[in-house]
């Protein structure tokens, strides 16, 4: 019998009561509310858990103990096993995750911040009053600490929706950023009758920007203690998912070792702290198991990057460097409308994620998590960049992949040409770095392994490709030649790393044409990998 997978479900009660799927991580959640402050901040990006995470904590501060024991058969949560007495609090839950805000800007942001607030009011029979939208935030507050004799729990799920919604609508972005300062900020007023208060949402706060007032406010995005709190690790995977695994094994004849390392390449990847533990977005995981093992980029289709793109596009950033990007703890915390920096935007979007740690420096490398965010990011990439019909795209892409893998260089120059022949003249820039970054994008869409601006020890190759058999060094030169780009990676010894390695090393020189606007000559030669 099929499993039912909570795909999209993001209601704890009806996920424990119905029969779900439901992987526990009320031992980490324990260790959230008895040990990481009264008031905590935790930014994930979009459809990895969050709304689940604070339906959860909803069930537990209101008490909800039986939901936590075994239900039909299925085990007790860790929770139940810990130091927690379930005394029941009264829980303001405030959800602005859905809202027409661009379109309908501050009459929108107040119609669900009073629809949350009146449900609670109702619900624990307490006057709903006030002036204004923080007014009735302060005096909701006071009358359920009064009333229910306990202080209150406050639940704010995807806080800054309303802000991402209108980021390129200046005026109304800071209408709303103003209108949520002075809401949130009543949190810092009525300390004295809040037990725990909990604020997710996408973006990292700023001090000098929504949450400018709340400097009791801990933040755990980066934290280790919390790197797992969302996603799926590996060992969750496989000690929940285990039917579902055996029977895709068992309908398709894969391989359970190929299987497994392709899933892990697929979705997991997602780092959130310095610490080198990665996770799976549950989404596009669940996805894949309902149907059946198709891999697919779920997650990725469920959201549009194209503001990101524009502010890559804006900014000036290049795009063959992405997998390879270096920010600062504090780059982290700088968002707002006025000087918003691509690079963590794309980390905290989920487009980016943390490949490596330098405690030294307290700096974080940036990569693709994985395979379907490397992939269709370039896809989303190359449609701006380069405005390309699907027809002349299909014929590349299905010439390309085999020249590589056979070593026919030949082969995949003339499915290159009348691809680049194809980008219109108006969009094109005579510069060397323009034709490298079209060929990356081409390559990482292709999936293949392939590396822009490589740093060796005597410079930096413009592009390294490996496959299982071969590797390619490639080096650009614009109106000059192709011996010229040749006597670089001579010059320089560029393959010296991978020799030894057993693969067949091939350097090769592209020159490009500006007035052509596509490859001039070019030229190949194969190294002596042994020498």
């Amino acid at each position: 019998m099929k499993r039912l997978l909570p795909i999209g479900k993001q209601d704890f009660v009806g996920i424990r009561e119905d029969g779900f799927c439901y992987v526990d991580k009320t031992a980490r959640i324990h260790q959230l509310i008895t040990g990481s402050g009264r008031a905590v901040f935790l930014s994930r990006p979009r459809r990895f858990g969050k709304s689940l995470l604070c339906s959860t904590l909803k069930a537990i501060f209101e008490g909800k103990r039986p939901l936590f024991g075994e239900i039909a058969g299925r085990p007790a949560l860790a929770i139940n096993s810990l130091d927690w007495g379930w005394e029941k609090y009264p829980v303001i839950r405030i959800d602005l995750n859905v809202g027409e805000y661009l379109l309908k800007g501050l009459v929108e942001l107040y119609a669900n911040l009073n629809r949350d607030m009146e449900l609670c009011a109702e619900k624990y029979e307490v006057p709903f009053t006030g002036k204004t939208e923080s007014d009735r935030f302060a005096r909701l507050i006071h009358a359920l600490h009064k009333q229910c004799g306990r202080r209150v729990v406050v639940i704010i799920d995807e806080y800054d929706k309303p802000l991402l919604s209108t980021i390129e609508n200046t005026d109304l972005h800071n209408d709303m950023r103003n209108a949520l300062k002075g809401f949130y900020g009543v949190l810092k007023s009525s300390d004295s009758d809040l037990q725990f208060v909990f604020i997710t949402g996408v973006t990292k706060f700023s001090r000098v920007s929504v949450f400018s007032d709340l400097n009791h406010l801990t933040d755990l995005t980066l934290n280790p203690a919390y790197s797992d709190i969302c996603g799926l690790t590996q060992d969750e995977v496989e000690q929940n998912f285990e039917p579902e695994i055996k029977t895709i094994l068992e309908e398709t004849g894969r391989d359970r070792v190929m299987y497994m390392k392709k899933l892990r390449q697929q979705y997991n990847g997602y780092r959130f702290s310095e610490k080198p533990l990665t996770v799976y977005n549950p989404f596009g995981l669940l996805q894949h198991f309902n149907e059946a093992g198709k891999f697919s980029p779920y997650w990725y289709e469920t959201g549009s990057p194209t503001f990101l793109i524009n502010l890559i596009k804006k900014q000036k950033i290049n795009i063959a460097k992405l997998d390879n990007m270096r920010v600062r703890y504090e780059d982290f915390r700088k968002y707002d409308s006025e000087n918003i920096k691509a690079e963590p935007m794309l980390y905290q979007c989920g487009y980016l994620t943390i490949s490596d740690y330098n405690e030294k420096r307290n700096e974080y490398t940036l990569d693709y998590p994985n395979m379907e965010v490397s992939y269709s990011f370039a896809n989303s990439l190359m449609e701006q960049y380069l405005q390309v019909t699907a027809d002349r795209s299909q014929a590349l892409f299905s010439k390309l992949p085999d020249a590589f893998e056979e070593g026919n260089i030949e082969n995949a120059i003339e499915a290159l040409r009348p691809f680049l022949a194809s980008i219109p003249y108006d969009i094109i820039t005579d510069t060397e770095n323009y034709y490298e970054t079209v060929v990356f994008l081409i390559m990482k869409i292709l999936d293949l392994n392939c590396r822009a601006e490589v740093r060796t020890a005597d410079g930096r190759i413009d592009t390294l490709v490996e496959t299982d058999n071969f590797v390619y060094c490639i080096e650009f030169k614009l109106d000059k030649s192709a011996e010229e780009a040749l006597a670089q990676i001579d010059t320089k010894d560029y393959l010296l790393p991978w020799k030894g390695t057993g693969k067949k090393l091939m350097k090769v020189g592209v020159n490009f044409d500006s007035k052509k606007r596509n490859i001039g000559d070019w030229k190949y030669e194969t190294v002596d990998a042994d020498r």
